[in-house]
């Protein structure tokens, strides 16, 4: 039975359903009856409706491409700091805008930015006479004259020609290949573009590459086996090694790849072939994981895992360089020397360049180690073997340099040339990707992690 409050209260939702589904089929009618009963509508639907009100309106900044100046002009020496260039192109860049507030559009006061290049690695052209450096800070590629030779009082050594831009796909850029016939550049980026980009030798400035491969996130170190037209990359994350076709390209497979807990991998870096002796060598950091335990994770000793360079899947090196006596400290870059057997290694927080024997293994002692001031190391981080000239390169991070030593320099010898592409003593600032900022009130310091 239905009591009174009951049908009151059905019969006031009724009438209330009923006034509303008029109220939508006169509005919206009267909307799509377009201007000619406009007249009709009530002025509050008429003006939020058929006249829509414009509120306000900020006219969009023109943005010109950027000119691709000589670095001499970019850099130049005795110029404006770093921090009032940075703050006159924010202003040109957001002009003042009137209005309600006043703190919008301000400049900043002072700006903290490293506008020189951070040197990641290096590749030697022989056949063409050039050194070609990856430059990590300014996402570019630059070009120089394999003689160049920095005097103390210039503030630089302008390069032949520079790869960068957008369009070239070059981000975090750190494994570096030349093709020792064609002069191909091969460039391979590790934290945001997943691509390992190629170049032919005369491409210069913001051009698009000749060739792109979809690489695995965090790949690291390059190398190239050419008898047998293969491409190993190293891949940090994963802890692995994958094997591409030479030309790859696009969203191609690898050939084959080394992983899993026997393989030893740990945070691999650099990467070198040695076809005569069909070997692969690692440097890895020392960060290991077990791959079935999510957040698992362990600090071990950094190393040189070898293996057949047929190797894949899950399989144990066939040598480890591991141990105390090796002083191995981050190490980046491999090069190998394969007439004379031996092994180069950027050790990058050991600011040296360490030399073994490519049958070495265990806790082996180098057979030579370039360190000391005069050497001018510092954190090098790329290191490449010219074998028709006799000369060993170094990129340092560090010091915003590129070294050349004779193949057999030991101790601490002082190169035979630098390039510089900053003033002498200029370090590296080191921000790169930076994630957070803080303030240290107490020490009136600036925390910047990368």
């Amino acid at each position: 039975m239905i009591t009174k409050s009951q049908l009151l209260r059905k019969t006031m939702r009724f009438v209330s359903l009923s006034m509303a589904g008029a109220l939508a089929a006169w509005f919206f009618l009267g909307v799509s009856d377009n201007l000619r009963s406009a007249k009709e509508l009530p002025e509050a639907v008429k003006d939020s409706v058929i006249y829509p009100k414009l509120l306000s309106y900020q006219p969009l900044i023109e943005m010109d491409e950027c000119a691709w100046l000589p670095a001499s002009t970019v850099y130049a020496a005795n110029q404006r700091s770093r921090e009032e260039i940075l703050a006159a192109r924010l202003v040109a860049a957001f002009p003042a805008v009137s209005g309600t507030t006043a703190d919008a559009d301000r400049a900043p006061r002072r700006v903290l930015v490293d506008d020189r290049p951070t040197f990641s690695a290096i590749a030697v052209d022989p056949l063409r006479g050039e050194v070609i450096l990856q430059d990590e800070n300014l996402f570019q590629i630059l070009v120089y004259d394999r003689l160049a030779n920095t005097p103390p009082q210039a503030s630089m050594t302008e390069p032949k020609r520079r790869i960068g831009g957008l369009k070239t796909k070059v981000e975090f850029n750190c494994g570096l290949y030349v093709d020792p016939v064609k002069g191909d550049i091969y460039s391979l980026s590790n934290d945001t573009a997943d691509t390992m980009a190629v170049f032919s030798r005369d491409a210069e400035g913001n051009v698009v590459p000749d060739r792109a491969l979809h690489t695995p996130h965090g790949t690291y170190g390059i190398a190239v086996a050419e008898e047998h037209q293969e491409l190993y990359l190293t891949v940090q994350h994963t802890n692995s090694v994958v094997v591409y076709r030479k030309m790859a390209e696009g969203e191609e497979e690898p050939l084959r790849t080394i992983h899993g807990d026997r393989t030893q991998l740990e945070d691999p870096h650099g990467i070198a072939v040695d076809s005569s002796r069909d070997l692969i060598f690692v440097a890895n950091y020392g960060n290991a994981r077990d791959r079935d335990v999510p957040g698992s994770g362990t600090y071990e000793f950094p190393s040189i895992t070898v293996y057949s360079r047929t190797a894949s899947g899950n399989v144990a090196p066939v040598a480890v360089i591991e141990g105390p006596n090796t002083q191995l400290n981050w190490p980046s870059s491999i090069a190998i020397d394969p007439g004379r057997g031996e092994l180069f290694v950027a050790n990058d927080a050991g600011d040296s360049i360490l030399v073994f024997r490519v049958t070495d293994n265990g806790n082996a002692t180098p057979i030579r180690v370039l360190k000391g001031p005069r050497t001018t190391l510092m954190n090098p981080t790329g290191v490449s073997v010219d074998l028709k000239n006799g000369e060993l390169w170094v990129s340092n991070f560090g010091n915003i340099s590129a070294t050349v030593f004779s193949l057999t320099a030991d101790g601490d010898t002082p190169p035979l040339r630098t390039i510089r592409a900053a003033p002498l003593g200029r370090l590296a600032l080191g921000i790169g990707n930076p994630g957070a900022v803080a303030y240290d009130a107490k020490r009136k310091e600036v925390l910047v992690p990368n």
